[in-house]
């Protein structure tokens, strides 16, 4: 089958990949002049990495993973530790480790497994059109594209997710800013195979281990939406809303580099229940936009691609047939998901703040059970279980 795919993010390439291995002809067109990962770093659980695995990446994606042994909550006041454990009971539990990565590390070889050849650049899709049996494309140069399906990556400001519902869909604040990047790795900062958050005022700060000897990391701060983004300005603004927490926190901001540093409002977009509309369909973010507080969001996407990719090849009543199959299994869980992020993120940046220091007291009682629970759960349901 003829395929397009609009998007070359992470999930439009990790969609194009499965589908290409299932014997499909698959393009992609996207509308950047330049292929940029948007954010430094992304944290793949189990269920992400097995995606990969399932697509026969598992050596490439391992040598771009960092060595992520235990977790720990610190008090950003005091820099006293709250809770530290070993992951291996999540790990052994999975049968997988986690492996947080470079973004732009993980995209780049997403694009070589899949074809660089088959990637159109500065192509912005304006609008599309359906027959029974085909679908058109317009794009904003004025060429065209025709393909017998439709896969609609293009993230949280989707043009296919418009078309799917026949409606724009507002994008919700969650009510923080995030800074993020990478760093070299230092004992000053945290231990070199932890994933270690400081957490205090509502505010969170994090270092999680990716190749290469660099801790990605990242501050989040709520926020009005809307205020000056100046990139010079990064560190003064960072000492200011983290003025009186610990030396590590000071540290990791006195060592970044502002311009490579990025900076996001995070949005996300409440769920909805329609992934399909005649022979075009969504995956990712244009599906299920979700803040980043469990960590779920590649990870959603890429069972989105292993799903959609299987249930056209094992099911032949037609590609609508299969599409409604897709969207049925995925819009519950990928909904639910998106849920419990935005419940997490109220917790975590004190929406309510008896229920966030309610938060942090449980944090000094957890002995790593609770956490990982929490962890497993998010996990289990995926595909490839």
């Amino acid at each position: 089958m003829k395929i397009v795919i609009i998007g070359a993010g992470i999930g439009g390439l990790t969609t194009a990949i499965a589908l290409q291995k299932f014997g499909h002809e698959v393009t992609i067109y996207e509308q950047a002049q330049q292929i940029l990962a948007v954010g430094a770093a992304i944290s793949l659980w189990p269920n992400g990495v097995k995606c990969l695995n399932y697509l026969g990446l598992n050596r490439k994606l391992a040598r771009l993973g960092g060595q992520m042994d235990y977790l720990a909550y610190l008090d950003g006041l005091t820099g006293d530790t709250m809770t530290q454990f070993s992951l291996s009971p999540l790990i052994e539990e999975a049968g997988q480790r986690p492996y947080p990565v470079s973004r732009a590390e993980l995209q780049s070889m997403l694009m070589d497994e899949f074809g660089r050849e088959n990637i159109h650049l500065a192509k912005k899709m304006v609008s599309l059109s359906e027959t029974a049996q085909q679908v058109s494309i317009r794009f904003a140069d004025g060429e065209t594209a025709d393909a017998e399906l439709v896969v609609g990556a293009d993230g949280t400001h989707s043009i296919t997710r418009s078309y799917v519902l026949g409606e724009q869909v507002e994008r919700r604040y969650a009510g923080y800013v995030n800074w993020n990047g990478l760093v070299e790795i230092s004992e000053q900062l945290a231990p070199p195979d932890q994933w270690t958050t400081f957490v205090a005022e509502g505010k969170r700060v994090s270092l999680m281990p990716v190749a290469g000897q660099r801790f990605y990391f990242f501050f989040d701060v709520p926020l009005p939406a809307g205020l000056e983004n100046d990139r010079n300005q990064y560190k003064t603004r960072l000492k200011h809303y983290f003025r009186g927490w610990c030396p590590q926190v000071q540290h990791l901001i006195d060592r970044l580099d502002e311009q490579t540093t990025n900076r996001v409002e995070i949005h996300d977009i409440e769920p909805f229940s329609q992934f399909y509309k005649g022979r075009v369909v969504i995956v990712g973010d244009a599906a299920h936009s979700t803040t980043p507080d469990i960590g779920q969001g590649g990870c959603q996407a890429m069972e989105d691609a292993i799903y959609l990719a299987r249930v056209l090849q094992i099911n032949t009543l037609g590609v609508e047939d299969a599409l409604k199959r897709y969207q049925n299994k995925r819009n519950a869980r990928a909904n639910e998901l998106v849920l419990r992020a935005r419940k997490r993120c109220d917790i975590t940046h004190m929406k309510d703040e008896q229920m966030t220091r309610q938060w942090y007291a449980e944090l000094r009682q957890e002995e790593g059970g609770h956490i990982m629970k929490g962890i497993l759960s998010n996990i289990t349901g995926n595909p490839l279980d």
